[in-house]
């Protein structure tokens, strides 16, 4: 059982690290489940009974009985939340009022954030890998103060009088970059109508937290993408629009940092990136197409194919900072299964010298090579063992590294997608 009352869980490498999986096994034993950054260009992939569902708004503890919350440092596009919706009830799983709660300060992506995004990204000479949802251009309007927010697409008057002030600049915008101006002003019918239907989703995500955990209610806080994404202490500028990191969760749900109680990182047996940016240890070669095809590295949100290299300590130590974590859950061991030596990256030879953490600047993290520690790997299929016993010898030894050279608990141990595919350690 988990004593912890607040927990926040974050992604500790680059995304896609399997969080949703771990969210959704530990949501059981929590009230709440609250979404506090980000928006639909992460997604949950959550299999569970042999259904696979893959969730970008609607928090991982959907199969549960907890409460689920998105709160207001997220950005997040209706039409989106409309089809999940729709999709879990299709597959029995009703998305009450009672059920989710969206707060009024919630930012909504409009279609001309959704414009803006793909016209600034192909005009850019270095591209970032944007996944052209609208996100950075909603969070760029909520830091300018000229966001529409979840309360506004609820009342037509108002909703009308907010878009009249601001889709005079966006027409302007759009069409300096080459667009359709039209774009700014287009499915308004449509966010009336959805704003109808989310009206009863309403509710104020900080009261409701704060008076659960005074309550002795147990919240788990979800992040969405990986600590080296976040906007600022990421390897920018290939980061997303917010700051993924756990003192994040704080912030952007206004909980108090003296609330916490766990901080749970997610981090994979390997490593993957989607999109450009610095990575020092990928593999573009018979190792990356064997991690790639054996962890179906392609992504939840834009199928693109992720990029995979041996694990990063210092990329991991740098993580462990930033967030503070009280434990981590090792996911995707199984993929390794089947390589013959397997490597670890535990420092970086940098401009003649070796250091042991990332260097600040993008542009020096890419001029990195790995220096390696080698240890051997196993052949058997290890998805259908249940318990850490269970593992070939090199498995735990692997295991056991890693712990030592992180100095942090590994909780759980994932062996596969599938919930009974993760133990405790």
């Amino acid at each position: 059982m988990i004593d912890n009352m607040f927990t926040i869980i974050t992604g500790a490498q680059f995304g896609d690290e399997g969080k949703g999986k771990i969210v959704d096994m530990m949501a059981a034993e929590y009230d709440i489940v609250a979404r506090f950054q980000g928006g639909d260009n992460a997604g949950h992939t959550v299999v569970a009974e042999g259904k696979t569902y893959k969730l970008h708004l609607v928090p991982s503890g959907v199969l549960f009985d907890a409460r689920l919350l998105i709160g207001p440092g997220t950005v997040m596009n209706p039409g989106i939340l409309m089809k999940e919706i729709a999709m879990l009830a299709d597959n029995g799983v009703e998305v009450t009022p009672a059920k989710l709660g969206i707060d009024a300060k919630t930012s909504i992506i409009m279609p001309y954030h959704i414009a803006l995004d793909a016209l600034r990204e192909s005009k850019r000479t270095v591209k970032i890998g944007t996944t052209n949802r609208g996100i950075g251009f909603a969070y760029i309007d909520k830091v300018g103060r000229d966001e529409i927010q979840m309360a506004d697409i609820t009342d037509k008057k108002r909703f009308a009088k907010r878009l009249d002030e601001l889709a005079p600049q966006k027409e302007m915008a759009i069409k300096e970059m080459g667009g359709d101006p039209k774009i700014a002003r287009s499915q308004v019918d449509e966010y009336i109508e959805i704003g109808r239907k989310l009206r009863p989703y309403i509710t104020d995500v900080s009261r409701e937290i704060n008076l659960a955990l005074k309550d002795g209610k147990k919240v788990l806080a979800e992040g969405a993408q990986g600590s080296h994404l976040d906007i600022i202490h990421g390897t920018q500028k290939f980061v997303t629009s917010s700051s993924t990191v756990a003192g994040s969760a704080c912030a952007a749900l206004g909980v108090g940092p003296k609330r916490v109680d766990n901080v749970i990182g997610v981090i994979k047996a390997y490593i993957t990136r989607v999109g450009e940016g610095p990575l020092p240890t990928e593999q573009k070669n018979e190792v990356g197409e064997h991690l790639q095809k054996m962890g179906g590295e392609f992504g939840t949100t834009t199928g693109r194919p992720r990029r995979c290299g041996w694990f990063d300590l210092p990329l991991a130590k740098k993580s462990i900072d930033l967030n503070g974590y009280t434990g981590l859950a090792l996911t995707k061991l199984d993929v390794l299964g089947g390589l013959d030596v397997l490597k670890v990256c535990t420092g970086y030879e940098l401009d003649g010298s070796t250091i042991e953490y990332p260097p600040e600047l993008s542009d020096d993290l890419a001029r990195c090579k790995p220096v390696y520690r080698e240890i051997p790997g196993w052949e058997e299929d290890i998805s259908g063992v249940e318990v850490i016993g269970g593992l070939p010898d090199n498995a735990r030894e692997y295991i056991e590294l890693l712990e030592q050279l992180m100095k942090v608990k590994l909780e759980y141990i994932s062996v596969g997608p599938g919930k009974k595919q993760t133990f405790m350690k």
